[in-house]
């Protein structure tokens, strides 16, 4: 095992990349915009009442619809949405439209959701707190949905993988 003594920011992003988590997209819009970002930061917190939270970095339009909305969606992505993760992952997008040719739905928040998602959250911001580059968004969830029965898109050690059956 490689032990670090110092704790900096390449050294953590190294040791989190051995973290395995799903992939989803973070929506949000306000005033006539909607911009979104991948993030794999997104747990759940409580069954009752029905809490996520979701990580985003300061700075970022995302973050900043979804201060301004007070909402938020989260899509999870199908292994078949590598393309959909890295459109919305790049910091190219902060000033496109990911969207663009991308079939959404709108249910409660009027957050664009992606349709073929295996599974969505729409949320209304419940609390924020500071968290370093990053503010963490507590949200109520106010609608979801699902459609199982393909496999999840996988993140580990910085490349997609598929989960054995």
């Amino acid at each position: 095992m490689k032990h670090h003594s110092e704790i900096n920011p390449d050294t953590l992003r190294d040791a989190l990349r051995l973290w395995t988590t799903g992939v989803t997209i973070v929506s949000a819009a306000h005033d006539g915009q909607r911009h979104g970002m991948t993030a794999n930061s997104f747990t759940s917190l409580s069954l009752q009442p029905p809490l996520v939270l979701v990580s985003l970095e300061k700075g970022t339009r995302t973050h900043d619809l979804v201060q301004l909305a007070g909402s938020y969606a989260v899509s999870i992505l199908a292994e078949k949405h590598q393309l959909l993760s890295n459109r919305f992952a790049g910091r190219d997008t902060e000033n496109s439209n990911g969207f663009a040719d991308v079939d959404t739905i709108e249910v409660t928040t009027g957050s664009p959701i992606l349709a073929a998602a295996l599974a969505y959250f729409d949320c209304e911001v419940d609390s924020t707190h500071d968290a370093g580059t990053h503010t963490l968004f507590i949200g109520r969830v106010v609608a979801l949905g699902q459609q199982a029965g393909q496999p999840p898109l996988v993140y580990f050690n910085r490349d997609y993988r598929k989960l054995a059956e």
